[in-house]
């Protein structure tokens, strides 16, 4: 067995200095705490991913200065660090194999992902060569992310050169359900290599990504021995079990290491559940939120309140991810808002323990509903003036931030974006958009979570059916199918690429998907002007789904050009 670290570490893009102090300490933490190896994640130099930052020199320099001073400061116990190496003008992604002070060995990343919201190609060239560590406790190999994936990559051929233990070091981004798609692929890597796998994953925000950590240890049986918990910074220890080392007479460069003995008593080996999934969704849309506002400098938030169920969630979630000190509501009702919306919104602030600003707009609204009779003539009330009222709540959101230096966070969910039901500057303004990847129907799921956990969000909000309220009486369904049959068809339309016939196999009616769909395509210009938003699903907006806007291509039927006359039902709707 060789003892090993998982140092499941939450690095910052670009911040190399910060990355390698962090780095160097939790390198002597991991020995001090005996181990003799320790793994840590994929471009951790740099954090990841660095995009076009690897076009500048001097940060690839910074980078390459920050591993050396990483390999100077290692003792006794291997360590396995990612960075991003170079030779002439080619970059690669990288492992750093550092023992004894030295920099003994790289590992250059082989199969570079280009799909979904990797763009690895455009930076890095894949690497060539495998190499094993022949140590007193046993052979190891190393490899980077992708490299596990393919059936026949670089884990399979390390196995069969002798490798006995595999260490693999990540970056993979969370989406729903992926936790266990991993370890099964890891099983399968395990079994084929007769080899340990020690799966060490970043963890932490970083723009739309969210890193979710559970690191893994797999047997040469393919079984899970170890599993570190989900949305943590974590230093775990594992004795890890070594495969029986049978050469199949692949050939690959061979460096030696002299481990530490380990020292007596067991470690801390922990195997945390698999998560349930509201949980899984709640905490990394925690983690996504709070570092977003870290990161960038931010210390305090800005939610619009008005009594629905999206900025409940929005602001639940922000008070778990920076402090309730550090949440500010503004309540801002209209002529169309009800009382039972204010009142929610007045006992949602009270149950999460933070302010509350109330600024009716009902002035300012018909103070713009005169400007434009005067200057465009009176017309019948309309989505032009049920719009107003969401840009005007746009705008004070926009005067709070820049009068306090507050983070607006959009409320819209995933679905309403999908469909263009919402408003540019209005709802849609904003610095992050934190439920932008999670459908309406799991916002209510999420809620209901939250609530069992320590009930907050009042369950008037629950059962009301959600509306705008941009005019009286309004509800969502008067635009949108109902959410149940509605995220069904979307789920199908962007995550899984279906077609029309596709999805009304599933059994929906085949006038409402042609519907849902064109409100699909037609919004994509609304999309690409959204704040970004942490990714969720395994193909969200932005980074995942990229479609032109300009664009004549229409599902299961001729292209034509979209109703802009006014009142066009659910054209350019509200729900703030």
């Amino acid at each position: 067995m060789i003892r090993t670290a998982l140092a499941q570490m939450n690095l910052t893009v670009g911040d190399i200095e910060g990355n390698t102090g962090l780095l160097i300490s939790t390198l002597k933490s991991a020995e001090s705490a005996g181990a003799q190896m320790v793994a840590t994640p994929e471009l951790g130099v740099t954090g990841y991913p660095p995009e076009d930052l690897l076009l500048k020199r001097s940060f690839v320099d910074a980078n390459l200065e920050a591993v050396a001073a990483i390999a100077e400061s290692t003792g006794e116990l291997l360590a396995v660090v990612g960075f991003v190496d170079r030779e002439g003008d080619h970059l690669f992604n990288a492992a750093a194999i550092c023992h004894s002070g030295n920099l003994i060995g790289v590992y250059r990343k082989q199969l570079l992902p280009n799909y979904g919201v990797f763009d690895e190609d455009r930076y890095f060239e894949p690497g060539r060569e495998h190499l094993l560590i022949e140590t007193n406790a046993g052979v190891i190999g190393v490899c980077i992310c992708e490299d596990a994936w393919s059936p026949r990559g670089p884990v399979v051929t390390q196995g069969d050169a002798g490798a006995q233990l595999v260490v693999n070091i990540n970056a993979s981004p969370f989406h729903k359900n992926k936790g266990a798609q991993r370890a099964q692929m890891l099983c399968e890597r395990a079994r084929r290599a007769d080899a340990s796998i020690v799966y060490v994953n970043m963890v932490g925000g970083q723009d739309e990504l969210v890193f979710d950590g559970g690191s893994l240890v797999i047997s040469p049986e393919g079984e899970v021995l170890s599993r570190a918990a989900q949305f943590e910074e974590t230093l775990a220890l594992a004795d890890v079990p070594l495969g029986s080392s049978v050469p199949k007479g692949v050939s690959v460069r061979r460096i030696q290491a002299t481990l530490p003995s380990p020292p007596g008593g067991p470690p801390s080996l922990v195997l945390e559940p698999e998560p349930a999934p509201e949980r899984e969704i709640y905490e990394g849309l925690m983690l996504g939120l709070g570092d977003y506002v870290r990161k960038n400098g931010f210390q305090d938030v800005i939610i619009g309140l008005s009594g629905g169920i999206d900025s409940s969630l929005t602001a639940a979630i922000a008070v778990d991810a920076v402090g309730a000190e550090h949440v500010l509501g503004l309540s801002m009702p209209s002529d169309f808002s009800s009382s039972h919306s204010v009142d929610d919104a007045v006992e949602l602030a009270s149950n999460l323990g933070i302010d509350l600003l109330k600024i009716p707009i009902a002035d300012v609204y018909h103070s713009y509903l005169q400007a434009l009779e005067g200057g465009f003539g009176a017309t019948e009330a309309g989505i032009a003036e049920e719009n107003l009222q969401a840009r005007v709540r746009g705008n004070l959101l926009m005067a709070a931030s820049n009068r306090y230096g507050h983070l607006v966070i959009a409320t819209g969910n995933k679905s309403e974006m999908a469909c263009g039901y919402s408003t540019l500057y209005g709802d849609m303004a904003g610095g992050l958009a934190l439920l932008k990847d999670v459908f309406k129907t799991e916002v209510y799921a999420l809620s209901r979570y939250r609530n069992a956990i320590g009930h907050v969000i009042p369950e008037t909000v629950l059962i009301k059916p959600p509306s705008a309220e941009l005019r009286l009486d309004q509800r969502d369904d008067d635009s949108l199918p109902p959410y149940d049959v509605l995220d069904p068809i979307l789920e199908a339309y962007i995550e899984r690429d279906a077609g029309v016939a596709d999805i009304v196999g599933m059994g929906f009616d085949r006038e409402t998907v042609e519907t849902v769909i064109a409100l699909v395509d037609r919004a994509e210009y609304k999309r690409r002007q959204a704040p970004p938003g942490p990714k969720m699903t395994s193909k969200a907006f932005g980074r995942d789904r990229r479609l032109p806007i300009t664009n004549r291509w229409r599902e299961g039927g001729p292209f034509e050009f979209p109703s802009r006359s006014v009142g066009a039902e659910g054209y350019e709707e509200s729900d703030l």
